[in-house]
């Protein structure tokens, strides 16, 4: 689908939004055809560049060398010297070849294109003006989150900087729009390699995305009068810098990694990309290795999980060094009830709430019963040559067309009202779009209810009640059904995601109004995806940051992870799209809880040279684990996945087998505290044994060593090829839980 942004109705805007999916393959190469490829060198042993032009002389140093036979003169897109020492650079294979043998030079890859993977959510989550973390944090102020995104839009109340004081002496950024301020610090583009092109956001993602990371507070803020409140990121007066890595083409992975040495060159605190691509190892992986040389620096990286569950193994972004971060809902619906003619009443979703809709019953048909697939999911044109018109429609998901567009289907084609039902993937998750026409979202087996009562009698009938913003679904939080599953592809060791936090019908900035409307600036949408929810924990990682400046990026990933919540508002364990217990590969540690974040007792801390063993243990060559962490390694040190002093642990074992690990924590609670296990989870067929099952420190920041012994038991059969638990150590005041999942071989 070609994308053409100009002049755009608003609903065409949200419609490109829901359907950008884009990815390319990348095919082999021609010899002598230019291609974008990422260049990885390692400066000789004693030369150093001084300034940033006798770097790029060395760069262009390689492109000299490669046109040596060639008639095709190469062209420098973007240099890098904070993600790694390299450029990118349109060149043929045959120039890539020449290169190989010059002193300096590690690697070359064919450049990618990653995929884009709020009024309530503050309060949903604990978050309250002049009370805890909030207040504990000072709103995130003087901490720069940076994110990598569509471009924003300056000017919307969200970024206005009432109350956000000048940014820190250390920022080095720069703004390249009108409109920037002491909210909305920097604004730069680098999908356009001469330099000219605009950070303003012309899609409306990444607007949506800075504003639920850091929005100001905007009093009034709605869609079509729903969800309406003050509208609020995660870090309210925290400054936001944009670096527009994605246009209307993709996101390409040089531009992620410029943006991202500009980023780290600027000054940020915070990488905040709800973007990525499919699994990878990390050494090919831009974004991966791009954050790695981030969280040297001290930055803390935020991606999100991706947008392609309930798949198994799904992920992107699951680098142990990126908090990778899978959507839930909140307790929030705009209700659109349906009504059949039997008197069942059956709750869905839609943002568009008409008032003057007619309550009486109007025919119902099901276009799949009879016109095909295509008719079944509404998509366009189907609908010609079958009768709907003054008519309730039922449609069915899926098909790769945008839920908007089966509506605008349905209305060309003369029908009164959508129902839109999930097909069995999608389960219970339903989101409040702005629809063309009255219609209601519903979950997979109220679709089913509905094609039952369709077949049950010769004329059947239904309408919509509009009902409005309802809250308190004490079923929330829930996994969404898109949300990308582990268990990991590129670390099996680890457990991804790490984390849930809120993704569906998220209420937040948008360049232009939805409704049409002209009348204010204050404009808003209400979108998912775990694109959502990467920025609310982008928000809530400042404030963690704000309140202890001295926590490395593991140690707020730490804090995060271990003070998740595993149960909904309604006391029962957090479920996945199909009422089920979500498990580990799908909640990962849980549901974020900021303010326990704030205050975790004991942290899991891991620094950025405690990586190279565990990647030397992940197979790769030394100079791969060089391209990700920037310096020469030799892999004379291998440990296991599972024995990376992470959070949480990921084990496989066979009958009978016994493995050990060690873990160390560092007591950021009070200074004379003890720990103890109160409580284990174990799956059937495994045993476990924790050495120093008590933890006695006498001051702040002490660490102590314990040892965890996974023991499987040698005749007892699994219930399942994957079986997870937990261990809780308990204090006085804290609670830390340590999740684990086991993979039965």
């Amino acid at each position: 689908m070609e994308m053409k942004r100009a002049n755009l109705l608003p609903e065409v805007l949200l419609l490109l939004l829901l359907t950008f999916t884009t990815i390319f393959t990348i095919a082999s190469a021609n010899s002598d055809q230019p291609e974008t490829y990422i260049v990885h060198l390692n400066a000789p042993n004693g030369v150093t560049f001084d300034k940033p032009e006798d770097r790029r002389g060395w760069y262009n140093s390689f492109l000299k060398a490669s046109t040596a036979d060639s008639d095709v003169k190469p062209s420098l897109i973007h240099t890098y010297h904070n993600v790694f020492a390299g450029f990118a650079a349109k060149l043929t294979a045959d120039q890539v070849k020449a290169m190989e043998n010059m002193d300096g030079f590690v690697s070359a890859r064919r450049d990618m294109a990653y995929k884009l993977h709020t009024t309530h959510t503050p309060n949903f989550l604990g978050l309250h003006r002049n009370l805890g973390l909030w207040g504990g944090s000072n709103y995130g102020k003087g901490i720069i989150i940076g994110v990598l995104d569509s471009g924003i839009t300056p000017g919307h109340p969200s970024f206005d900087d009432k109350d956000v004081p000048p940014p820190p002496a250390k920022w080095k950024g720069k703004c390249d729009t009108a409109g920037c301020n002491n909210k909305l610090i920097g604004a730069r583009d680098f999908t356009n390699s001469s330099g000219t092109g605009s950070p303003v956001d012309e899609d409306g993602h990444g607007t949506h995305t800075s504003s639920t990371a850091a929005g100001n507070f905007v009093d009034g803020a709605n869609v079509f009068g729903q969800a309406n409140g003050t509208a609020a990121g995660m870090a309210p007066l925290a400054h936001v810098a944009m670096y527009k890595v994605c246009d209307d083409i993709g996101c390409y992975d040089s531009a992620i990694l410029a943006g991202m040495d500009a980023a780290i060159e600027d000054g940020v605190d915070v990488l905040s990309l709800s973007l990525g691509g499919d699994s990878v190892p990390f050494y090919e992986d831009g974004i991966a290795v791009g954050a790695f040389s981030a969280i040297q620096k001290g930055i803390f990286v935020s991606c999100s999980a991706g947008n392609s569950g309930p798949v198994n193994s799904s992920l992107s972004n699951e680098a142990p060094w990126i908090l990778t971060v899978g959507a839930s809902t909140v307790d929030r619906s705009i209700r659109a009830t349906v009504n059949l003619g039997n008197k069942d009443l059956l709750d869905g979703e839609s943002l568009f709430q008409p008032k003057d809709f007619p309550q009486d019953y109007m025919p119902l048909v099901y276009p799949g019963l009879n016109g095909g697939q295509d008719a079944a999911w509404c998509a366009p044109g189907s609908l010609k040559n079958i009768d709907v018109k003054g008519k309730v429609v039922l449609c069915d998901r899926g098909g790769d067309i945008a839920r908007i567009a089966k509506g605008q289907t349905v209305k060309d084609a003369g029908g009164a009202a959508m129902i839109l039902a999930n097909g069995e993937a999608d389960g219970d998750t339903t989101g409040a779009d702005a629809h063309v026409l009255p219609a209601s979202h519903v979950a997979y087996d109220l679709g089913v209810t509905i094609k039952t009562y369709i077949n049950s009698t010769s004329s059947p009938v239904a309408t919509i009640i509009f009902r409005g913003t309802i809250i308190g679904d004490d079923s929330a939080p829930a996994v969404a059904s898109f949300s990308s599953r582990g268990p990991s592809l590129a670390s099996p060791g680890i457990v991804k995601p790490d984390i849930i936090g809120p993704g569906v019908s998220i209420l937040a900035a948008w360049p232009v109004s939805v409704e049409n409307s002209t009348q204010t600036k204050a404009t808003f949408n209400m979108i998912s995806g775990t694109s959502m929810s990467c920025p609310h924990l982008s928000g809530i990682s400042a404030l963690l940051k704000s309140a202890h400046p001295d926590w490395s990026p593991a140690a707020i990933k730490s804090a995060i992870m271990t003070t998740a919540d595993k149960l909904n508002l309604g006391g029962q364990r957090i479920e996945d799209e199909r009422d089920l217990p979500a498990n580990i590969f799908a909640i990962g540690a849980g549901h974020v809880n900021p303010s326990k974040a704030s205050d975790p007792g004991l942290i899991f801390d891991i620094q950025p040279d405690d990586y190279i063993p565990y990647l030397c243990g992940l197979g790769y060559t030394s100079t791969q684990v060089g391209v990700i962490v920037q310096k020469q390694v030799t892999c004379t040190e291998v440990i296991p996945e599972a024995q990376l002093n992470y959070p949480s642990f990921a084990v496989t074992l066979g009958p009978g087998e016994i493995k050990n690990f060690t873990r160390t924590v560092t007591n950021v609670g009070e200074a004379n505290s003890t720990y103890i296990i109160t409580s284990v989870a174990l799956p059937v067929g495994l045993d476990l044994e924790i050495g120093h099952a008590e933890l006695q420190f006498s001051e702040v920041n002490q660490k102590l060593t314990y040892q965890v012994m996974f023991i499987r038991d040698k005749e007892q059969k699994p219930e399942a090829p994957y079986g997870e638990g937990f261990m809780l150590w308990t204090s006085d005041k804290h609670t830390v839980r340590t999740p684990f999942s086991v993979k039965f071989v």
